[in-house]
Formats: C-alpha cells, structure tokens, sequence
C-alpha cells in the first residue's frame, strides 16, 4: 500500500501563522527549508514540546504553548507531547535560586495522569502523541548518560544565566542539575525533533538539543520560544504556587470572574496569547476602546467568554457571563452554592474554623486574614474586621461570601 501523502498549505502562510506570538525562532530560514522540504515531500514535521508533571494541574500559562502546539497540528504536523516522568525526578533548575526538590515517583505518576487528560482542552487528541521520556532515559544507562555528558562542557553550561548567577554568588550547584539540560536534549535525538517548542525561559535547554543533535547524526532542531503569561496579578509569572493563576478544569464561573479580575492593559495580552483573536481583530477592538464606542469591561466580557468556550463549551460560557453579571450587576447570587453543616457551640461559631469548614478558606490563618482584610459578609451584612466568633441558632441558615466570587450557605446544628 502507498503511504499516505499530507498535502500542507504554502510555506508563507504556515510561517505568518507559526510565528504568531512567538519570540525566538533559531532560526527562521531553517525553519522556512524544514517546511519547503516537507511540502514537497508531503511528510510532516516531528514537533516536541516536554512537560515535566511538577505540579497536578494544567494553567492558562501552559495553554500559551499548548495553542503553539494545535497551530502545528492543524497544519498537519506530527505533535508530540513528551511527559518528563524521567526528568521530573531530577528536578528542572530553570529559573531556580536553589536546587529544586526532586518529586518522588508516586506525585510523577499521579500528576501525569491530570496532564495526559487536561493537555486534550487545547491539542487535538487523535492528533497527539504522547510519550514519558523514561522511554529512552532509562534504557540510556550510566554508560549511556556518561557518553552523553561527554558531548558538552561546564563552560557551556555557566553560561545558563541561572546558573552562572548561584555560582557567582557562591550558591550551591548540584551536578545532577547539569544532567537535565542534557536530558532534555536527548529526548530530541531519541524522537528525532524538527522543532522543538518551549517558553523563554527555556530557550538555553532548547538550544542544547539543537548543539548535541548533529553528534548523533540528526540535523538540528528549530527552536521556537513563547512568551511567559504573567498571571492574574500582572506582575509573576502564571503559577500555582503563587495563586495567581487560571487551571483549565476550574468552574466556568470561577475561569470567568478570574479572569474578569485582570487588568485593562493585561487583557490585551491574554487575548494574543490564550486566544485565536488575529492581532489585526485585537488592534481593532483596543481602537474602539480607546475611542470610547467600547467599553473594556465588555473587552474583557468577550475575552472570558473566549477562555470559557475554549475548556468548557459555549453554552457554559453564557451561563458563565449571566451568572456574573446577575452577581456583580444585580447584587444576586448564584445558582448553585454549596451548602454545609456548622456546629454550634453555647450559641456560637468561630468565624474562622467555619470559613475553612465552608471551604471559603484553605487555614485558619487565611480565614483570619481575609476577615481582617473586611472581606467577609453573612447575609450580605460586612463582618467587621476584629470579628472571631458569630451568634448562631440551631435551624438557621446564612449566606457566606468572600471577596466578589465566593459563596457558601451555613446551616447551624447541635454540637454533640
């Protein structure tokens, strides 16, 4: 049987739509030869992209990359996401001021599993590889590995800018963190990568893949770098342990008001990055804008309704906005809110023991700060700051809130 041919759109437009919010491309014209040969063959790019399971859930910010990856796909090219389970346990030192704790093959395992599930929001699944680079790492070996770090030297690796700073500055370096940048780079040489695709601050791990590729025998990889979303703050970098961050599996509505809590000027760049708006459409709307014929909260409307449609489906996204603006315009509350029961002691309830217990707060310590902070309203009635304990009857209800979005119902019952 003749293997199947894929026809490709021309070169040109797959450049335009590839280079879309990207920032390094090493190099374009490589990049340009690598398509104008696999439109003439008909044979498709191998695109990689790792991502090590470090924490269990997929956010907005990965989503930058994951829509770099779709663009590849819907040009009919070979996308393959590697999971880092091997490389997880080194513990990637990117950005890092100290060595990272390596995660123990158990948490690997179980985030892997929420990745394998959530990247599918973005990437088409019946398009998508998806690989564990304990594949090929660990068949490599200790002869395997040692060849391999035989292939570059520590002058090279000093001129990582994390790297260099803690060693400057004194700080410690394990030799293990060396190892990783060549991990990486040999997952290239073991799937074969025509592209490689990683954020910035990836750029140094990527470029080594494409320096060690032709030791093996392989043409370099192109390097493709996307930018890092800052998060819902405006000034980090997206991330979990930070809280300022989207996960792709959140509630519609929690998606929706996050979002409807960025910055004017933010909204700009989510609409670039975590959209298929065209700049041209973007420039338009920021006109309007400006001119005052559009509102930005309406801006931004559109764009939480975009982000929501995305994960969720459209019909979720209008439940998504008619919820908020009945909440946030109207002064209602939502359609669903949990509802749990609160023991009373002597008449009593601590405020704080019953914010975490409502799931309002993750500690005592947090319930504590955001009553002082004056965030905390029963009955839509303002909790005065210095409040640490409540009246409450047996058989009662009330309605909790915190800051704009948050909502649970008490219900009051005898302690035993």
């Amino acid at each position: 049987m003749a293997e199947s041919r894929t026809e490709f759109v021309p070169v040109e437009r797959q450049m335009e739509i590839l280079g879309r919010g990207a920032v390094d491309l090493v190099t374009e014209a490589e990049l340009t030869k690598k398509l104008e040969r696999s439109r003439e063959t008909g044979k498709p790019l191998t695109v990689k992209v790792g991502f090590d399971p470090t924490a269990p859930d997929i956010h907005l910010g990965h989503t930058v990359l994951l829509r770099k990856m779709r663009q590849f796909q819907d040009l009919g090219h070979r996308v393959i996401f590697v999971i880092g389970d091997f490389t997880g346990l080194i513990g990637d030192p990117t950005g890092r001021s100290k060595t990272r704790p390596a995660l123990t093959p158990e948490e690997i395992a179980r985030n892997a599993e929420t990745y394998k599930r959530q990247c599918f929001k973005v990437l088409d699944p019946q398009r998508t590889e998806i690989r564990f680079n304990s594949e090929w790492l660990g068949a490599l070996g200790s002869e395997g590995f040692v060849r391999l770090a035989a292939r570059y030297n520590v002058a090279r690796m000093l001129e990582r800018k994390d790297f260099r700073t803690r060693f400057q500055s004194g700080q410690t370096i394990a030799i293990h963190e060396f190892l990783y940048p060549l991990a990486q780079a040999y997952d290239s040489v073991a799937l074969r990568a025509d592209v490689e695709l990683g954020g910035t601050d990836q750029l140094f791990n990527l470029n080594v893949g494409r320096e060690i590729m032709p030791d093996y025998g392989l043409e370099s990889q192109i390097v493709l770098t996307t930018p890092l979303l800052e998060g819902l703050d405006g000034s980090e970098k997206m991330s979990k342990s930070l809280g300022n961050y989207v996960g792709v599996e959140e509630e519609p509505r929690e998606i929706f008001g996050k979002l409807m809590s960025v910055s004017d000027d933010l909204m700009w760049r989510y609409y670039l990055l975590c959209t298929g708006v065209s700049t041209e459409g973007i420039e338009r709307m920021k006109a309007l804008v400006v001119s005052g014929e559009l509102h930005p909260k309406k801006a931004k409307e559109g764009l939480a309704m975009r982000i929501v449609a995305d994960f969720h489906g459209e019909t979720a996204a209008r439940t998504a906005l008619e919820e908020f603006q009945r909440i946030f315009q109207a002064g209602g509350v939502p359609d669903e809110v949990v509802e749990r029961e609160i023991p009373v002691e002597k008449g009593k309830v601590a405020l704080t023991k019953m914010l975490v217990a409502l799931g309002l707060a993750s500690s005592n310590s947090e319930a504590m700060r955001l009553v002082q902070q004056g965030g905390v309203r029963l009955d839509d009635a303002k909790v005065p700051p210095d409040t640490r304990e409540i009246e409450a009857k047996v058989g009662t209800t009330v309605l909790v809130k915190v800051g704009k979005r948050h909502f649970a119902r008490a219900r009051f019952v005898a302690s035993f």
